[in-house]
């Protein structure tokens, strides 16, 4: 297989086109998904906060997507590893290049996915691997907004009136259980667990994507408002675990937003003003503070923001994003021009940090 067109040829389309669509709208981005059967209620019930009423028309850009569960090509393409980002190990992602578009794998559960101009393809054991296929929808959205000029930063964020903190750190260091302390705060909306896109303007603009969080262990212990996610038993068992392991324990949960905090609690697009990059630790000796930086004089907090891409991004020119590259810095930094952004360093404390969350929040 060499071209789209081929890889098309060996698919059945038919029963994603023969589908009733739904069509999602972040932002500027429009998304139609062509999926039959369960898979089709689960997303729609998924993604409700952005959905397009039945009744409206998507706008004639809208980008199409099409889920076919449990298809498989015969033969199975020879994969290249995809270089994971520094500091992360294990086989995660594979890609076969083709003339006019990009193959990719998905190597523990076999979801594959085919990517070029117009077209946007998963097909496998989908129904078995949900969240994958909610992250492909949302990588479509992300790769329109990228071509569009905007940054893909590595953050959670919150929002409330015309205040958006955005929160970084290194993988596990606790920005999902600091932006779920800040979701205690009135009037306060979740944006972004993950991923956030940021763009220079008066304010700069923030855009999340929507996902909701899907968090480990100890953001649940930590927070007495998430504890029925877990079973009472199972809870205490963790409870028991040394603390250094429970910090450290990645298995994801599903924590649906307006379960745990009601109706009208999401708001992916705001004017960020705040972005602060978790630089602490367990075993410091000294007072939780928040410092204010230059980011250009600070490449190693640049790195815990910027988030490269990955194998699905199409440039505007065409080409996909090449296996092992970089974020542009540069880029970055202007971005975040008149974003006021600070060092969170010092012991872990997220008490002392929702109650600065809840301070610039206020007002």
């Amino acid at each position: 297989m060499k071209t789209t067109s081929d890889v098309l040829a060996a698919l059945d389309l038919a029963p994603a086109e023969d589908a009733r669509p739904f069509h999602l709208t972040v932002g500027p981005v429009t998304v139609s998904v062509f999926c039959p059967g369960g898979l089709r209620e689960t997303l729609t019930e998924y993604f409700a906060d952005v959905l397009l009423p039945a009744s409206a028309s998507p706008n004639p850009g809208a980008l199409p997507v099409h889920l076919l569960p449990e298809q498989a090509l015969d033969p199975a393409p020879q994969w290249s590893d995809w270089q994971r980002e520094p500091g992360k190990t294990g086989r995660k992602d594979a890609v076969r290049d083709l003339l006019d578009g990009r193959l990719i794998c998905k190597l523990r559960s076999g979801v594959t996915f085919l990517q070029a101009p117009g077209v946007a393809v998963a097909f496998g054991p989908l129904e078995d691997n949900v969240s994958t296929v909610i992250n492909f929808i949302n990588t479509q959205i992300l790769s329109a907004c990228l071509r569009d000029g905007w940054q893909l930063c590595h953050a959670a964020a919150v929002t409330k009136g015309a205040q958006t903190l955005a929160i970084s750190g290194l993988s596990g260091g606790g920005k999902s259980t600091s932006i779920l302390r800040m979701m205690d705060i009135d009037g306060a909306r979740f944006m972004s667990n993950d991923r956030l896109l940021v763009r220079a303007g008066m304010p700069p603009q923030a855009l999340g994507i929507p996902k909701h969080p899907r968090i480990n262990p100890g953001t649940i212990l930590g927070n007495p408002r998430l504890h029925g996610l877990i079973p009472e038993r199972q809870r205490a068992e963790l409870a028991a675990m040394p603390a250094a392991d429970l910090w450290s324990l990645e298995e994801k949960h599903d924590l649906i937003i307006p379960e745990i905090y009601g109706p009208d609690r999401m708001r992916l697009a705001g004017g960020l003003t705040d972005f602060w990059v978790l630089n602490w630790s367990h075993d410091s000796s000294t007072d939780t503070r928040l410092t204010p930086v230059t980011l250009a004089e600070r490449p190693d907090l640049l790195s815990a923001i910027m988030k490269s891409p990955g194998p699905f991004h199409q440039h505007a020119d065409g080409h996909f994003e090449p296996n092992g590259a970089s974020p542009d810095p540069a880029a970055f930094l202007t971005a975040l021009q008149g974003v006021q952004v600070c060092e969170v360093s010092g012991r872990i404390d997220f008490d002392l940090l929702a109650a600065r969350g809840r301070a610039l929040l206020d007002g």
